[in-house]
């Protein structure tokens, strides 16, 4: 049984710790960190999911973002502890954040990807949306929560004031 929560400040190193053994060294050195330096995670969106006996089994961020004169969220990392993984919990992550993203009004999320897995949960390339370089423009992704959500949304994106 793991119980689902909104990530809170005494999570924060140790979903750290969490993303530094699920992804390669210099992670941070990647584009979409750029855009996350200084600017906190959005709270009630970035959630942390626990065992019954507490420990991070995964994790997952959302941060702030411009696209032009557009918000948008950028979905990012995601992470399930090596000893979880296969259990469905990714899964479980994105669609319970992304349902509360879409209910507390958020009109759009992109995130740096694969299109064959975010795929399923509804996410599809961008065009004319401008991640920091470098990033491949075939993995910039997005979602829409309403049915023009992306349209007329292009630009360079950039961090949130």
């Amino acid at each position: 049984m793991l119980e689902l929560r909104p990530e809170t400040e005494e999570d924060w190193w140790e979903v750290e710790a969490l993303y530094d053994l699920c992804f390669a060294p210099g992670r941070e050195a990647l584009s979409s960190y750029r855009l996350r330096d200084g600017v906190p995670p959005v709270a009630g969106l970035s959630m942390v999911a626990r065992d019954s006996d507490g420990i991070l089994a995964g994790a997952i961020r959302y941060w702030p973002v411009r696209i032009g004169a557009h918000e948008a969220m950028l979905l990012g990392p995601i992470a399930v502890h090596p000893t979880r993984q296969g259990e469905g919990l990714g899964g479980f992550l994105m669609r319970s954040s992304l349902e509360a993203a879409r209910d507390g009004g958020c009109p759009r999320v992109m995130l740096v990807g694969d299109a064959p897995y975010y795929g399923r949960f509804g996410f599809r390339r961008l065009d004319g949306v401008e991640m920091p370089p470098p990033t491949n423009p075939e993995r910039v992704l997005g979602l829409g929560f309403a049915p023009a959500a992306w349209d007329g949304v292009t630009g360079k994106v950039t961090r949130a004031a």
